[in-house]
């Protein structure tokens, strides 16, 4: 399996940045859309309830990768 390479945008290290964006994209589009409920505002807190979604979002993908026993 090929490696990262240090201070280089190599496949591999495209490819975990593009996760990430992902994950970020994915838990500001469920911030959207919570928002889009009638009666939920998060008002200031918008960008701390995005920033908490990727990171559910990021927690779920990590839970369910793996092997199973």
């Amino acid at each position: 399996m090929p490696e990262q390479i240090k201070n280089k945008f190599d496949v591999i290290t495209l490819q975990k940045v593009g996760k990430g964006v992902l994950i970020a994209g994915a838990g500001a589009i469920l911030t959207f859309l919570a928002e889009a409920i009638p009666g939920i505002d998060f008002g200031s807190w918008t960008p701390a309830v995005v920033a908490f979604s990727s990171i559910l979002i990021n927690t779920i993908r990590e839970y369910l990768k793996g092997k199973s026993l």
